[in-house]
Formats: C-alpha cells, sequence, structure tokens
C-alpha cells in the first residue's frame, strides 16, 4: 500500500479532496496530515474524517530531524503540500527526492515565490488583468515555487470576475487535478 503524507496550514479543504479520493481505494492512504498551526481548521476535517494529525513547532521542523523522522516511521511514499506555507527544509527534501509535490493557484512561474499565496495571488491576477489562471502541480525543491513543473490547468478570467470568483475557478481545478495527479505519480 501506497502510504500519502498531507502537509496543511489552512482549513484543510484540498486534504479533504485527497481523503475522500482515496478513502475507497485499497492500495493507497492517507497515513497522516501535519501541520503548523494548532488552530488549523484542517484538524477538525481530520477528526471528522477519522485521519490522524499532527501538529509540530518550527523547532521541530527546521532544527532537528524530527518531522523526517516521523515522516520516515510512516513508510511515507508521497509527501504532499496542500496550502502548506512554510518552506520544505533541506533534509525532508535530501530525504524523499521527487516524493514531494505542491500545488499553487496560479500558472508559475508567474505569481510564485514566497507571500505568493490564496487571495494574494488572485489579486494579483486580476490587478494584472490577466485573461487566464489556473493551478501549477510541480516537484518541491529548496526554493518556494521553483521545482520541475508536473501539471498545469488553466481556467479562462471574465473581466468582471472578482478575487473570490477566480480564486472559485482555481478551487475547482485543484479539487479536479489535485488528487488524480497524485494517483499517476503513485502508480
Amino acid at each position: 500500500m501506497k502510504r500519502i503524507v498531507i502537509f496543511a496550514s489552512g482549513s484543510g479543504s484540498n486534504a479533504e479532496n485527497i481523503i475522500s479520493f482515496f478513502s475507497d481505494n485499497p492500495k493507497v492512504t492517507v497515513a497522516a496530515v501535519l501541520t503548523n498551526k494548532k488552530s488549523a481548521k484542517v484538524l477538525e476535517r481530520c477528526e471528522r474524517l477519522g485521519v490522524p494529525a499532527f501538529y509540530f513547532n518550527k523547532s521541530a521542523f527546521k532544527s532537528s530531524d524530527t518531522v523526517l523522522h516521523f515522516l520516515q516511521g510512516l513508510n511515507t511514499d508521497l509527501i504532499v503540500l496542500a496550502g502548506f506555507l512554510w518552506r520544505i527544509p533541506s533534509n525532508l527534501i535530501d530525504a524523499f527526492p521527487n516524493k514531494i509535490i505542491n500545488i499553487h493557484p496560479a500558472l508559475l512561474p508567474k505569481y510564485g515565490g514566497k507571500g505568493m499565496y490564496g487571495d494574494s495571488v488572485h489579486q494579483a491576477v486580476k490587478e494584472n488583468k490577466e485573461v487566464e489562471t489556473g493551478i501549477t502541480i510541480h516537484y518541491v525543491n529548496e526554493n518556494y515555487d521553483e521545482g520541475a513543473i508536473i501539471l498545469q490547468a488553466k481556467t479562462k478570467i471574465e473581466p468582471t470576475d472578482d478575487t473570490a470568483e477566480i480564486a472559485q475557478k482555481v478551487h475547482q481545478l485543484e479539487y479536479e487535478h489535485f488528487p488524480k495527479v497524485i494517483e499517476k505519480l503513485l502508480s
């Protein structure tokens, strides 16, 4: 059985979508969800869905091998960043080469980098009068949003779309494509 660990910092809608997608798959399981925020809504989702969820602090993540050893102990096959906002430390990248993926709410390389997440991305897309936006699923390296691209999916932006409407279109792409890409990577 292939084992996924999801990292999330916020509400966890993508994490829930992934968990639901694989819930009846005998070959894949979401072994755990990890978060860096004690108050993250993803913890409530995991409790409701019966998926183990754990909080870790910055020291356990960046200054020690605590998180690395935890992941190794779970026999993790793929680490999925789903709304996780911290840069991944080199000890994890080195231990899991091409086994850490992220989803970004824009068509990289545009609108990537530190601080470019969530509504800040959609606002920048709107302000620059883009006619399309989308998602980028990519491997994680030592820099924000610079890993090799696995898949991009696009959606049209109407001039009348506000940032909430842009976000909704992007979320639909995330929900449709992210679990399928994970499934393909694990097969």
